[in-house]
């Protein structure tokens, strides 16, 4: 089957199109000439603000004037993974997609599907004449994944609405009123490239076969983070042998969990069969204790170019004690909201370019000072090390509001049309609901979509079966929004 014989036709009709349309986070200059194009063609007014997000404007069908206007928003750019032996070019190619049973994934890289679901079934009702719906506003935002740029750039009187329907969460039949905030911590190592010895072996050490996955929405899943297995095996290396550090890599963005990791080093030949070992012993060690939530993870040796240089042993040493000692993972539980993750670390990246060695690391909590906190530990870390460290783009979280009408309006819809109740949750991923709250304190929201699962990561997939119950539900709500009479 292909994905545009998919129901509901309209709305996979138009996330087809948006997959043939490049749109990685900070290049989304291709899909925001593909949104200008579409209002063209429908008659639709917009307007583009400075940084580039679009609001669509649509009025009320007739025997709806008087209602709230409602925004539905969602975030145009993707993150952009791929498995290292998928050939694809974010920046030109179309994403391939494959419908597998009751799912829907790419072909070895990521799916778009966050957030491209959401802009298609903003685009789905902007097209369509027999949905009834009062004055709408359709938000679409870029940057979200690396920064949230669009949100963050907002502002006053670009938007008119008093109702906002966010459209970029995961679960269907889940209802989500509060998000974490974020920031993030950047370590940068300068070294000195050294002449490599010339008596040595040299070999690569790899990670591998790891799932990754969304560093807010999958942080409490225990899954392996491919940076800190690395990391393991050098501080092993380190603790029984004398070596040489030439290469290091792991990761690539700070809301991805790592799923790939790898350096290259060398040793004395006497001690390669004590590398092997400890090698060996890790990859036993990992596997067992991943064998729940990873089971595919590897930890190899392979033989390796000999460098010209390496780093030098202080920054060689101080990296790799910063990276053990840096923390991953929950850091705490809510204490208010059960099962909710408060706050968390990803060791996200390490990259190596022109005598310098990058760590980005991610931190999110709902409560502002705990997420100020884990922050500034983390930054105790690597400054001990003797790294600078710099903050990157920190936003506000969004403090669920359990009174919210648009709430009781979006249960009441779902339990009308599905005979059952909605899960009422927050979220411990980052929205960008909080920052645009910060411009419109007013606004009254929500947010909710069809099932996705491992996104950020080439596996992710949406079950076909809740977009369906999801735009069903997504439509009967915009019919029961109050009037703005009352």
């Amino acid at each position: 089957m292909e994905i545009t014989e998919l129901s509901p036709k309209i709305v996979w009709k138009y996330f087809h199109e948006i997959t043939q349309v490049p749109r990685p986070s900070k290049k989304e200059g291709k899909i925001i000439a593909y949104l200008e194009k579409f209002a063209k063609e429908h008659n639709i007014a917009y307007k583009k603000d400075h940084v580039g997000n679009i609001v669509m404007t649509k009025p009320a069908t007739p025997g709806y004037e008087d209602r709230v206007k409602v925004i539905l928003q969602s975030h145009v750019d993707m993150v952009c993974e791929k498995n290292a032996d998928t050939k694809h070019d974010f920046d030109n190619d179309p994403i391939r997609t494959i419908v597998d049973g009751e799912w829907l994934h790419a072909d070895g890289t990521t799916l778009g599907a966050d957030n491209g679901i959401g802009c298609a079934a903003q685009l789905a009702i902007l097209a369509s004449n027999d949905i009834p719906h009062g004055p709408l506003e359709a938000l679409f935002t870029i940057d979200e994944e690396t920064g949230m740029t669009g949100a963050m750039e907002l502002k006053p009187g670009f938007l008119e609405g008093k109702i906002l329907i966010n459209l970029d969460s995961e679960d269907e039949g889940e209802l989500f009123i509060g998000c974490a905030g974020g920031m993030g911590i950047i370590a940068e190592f300068k070294y000195n490239a050294v002449d490599a010895p010339k008596d040595l072996v040299w070999l690569r050490a790899s990670v591998a076969g790891l799932k990754g996955g969304h560093s807010g929405g999958e942080i409490h899943c225990g899954l392996g983070n491919a940076n800190k297995i690395l990391t393991r095996f050098l501080y092993a290396l380190d603790k029984s042998t004398t070596w040489s550090l030439a290469e290091i890599s792991g990761g690539n963005l700070h809301n991805a969990i790592p799923r790939e990791a790898h350096a290259v080093f060398g040793v004395k030949a006497a001690d390669k069969a004590k590398v092997e070992a400890l090698i060996k012993q890790l990859d036993a060690d990992v596997r067992n204790e991943q064998k729940a939530v990873d089971p595919n993870v590897r930890v190899s040796l392979g033989e390796a170019t000999a460098p010209s240089k390496v780093i030098d042993e202080k920054t060689k040493h101080a990296l790799v004690r910063a990276l053990y000692a840096c923390p991953h993972g929950v850091l705490g539980m809510s204490h208010e909201i059960a099962d909710l993750v408060e706050t968390s670390n990803n060791l996200a990246s390490i990259k190596q370019r022109d005598g310098v060695i990058l760590v980005e690391t991610s931190q999110r909590s709902s409560t502002t000072s705990l997420r100020n906190s884990a922050s500034e530990m983390v930054s105790s870390v690597f400054e001990l090390a003797g790294a600078s460290v710099s903050v990157r783009d920190p936003y506000p979280g969004w403090k669920p509001n359990p009174d919210s009408a648009i709430l009781k309006a979006s249960a009441d819809s779902y339990r009308k049309l599905f005979g059952k109740e909605p899960a009422v949750k927050a979220i411990h991923a980052g929205l960008e609901c909080g920052l645009i709250l910060d411009v419109y304190p007013d606004l009254d929201m929500v947010s909710f979509g069809p099932t996705l699962r491992d996104v950020h990561s080439p596996a992710e997939r949406i079950e076909i079966k809740t977009v369906d119950l999801w735009w069903k539900h997504l439509l009967e709500v915009l019919k029961e929004i109050p009037s703005a009479k009352k």
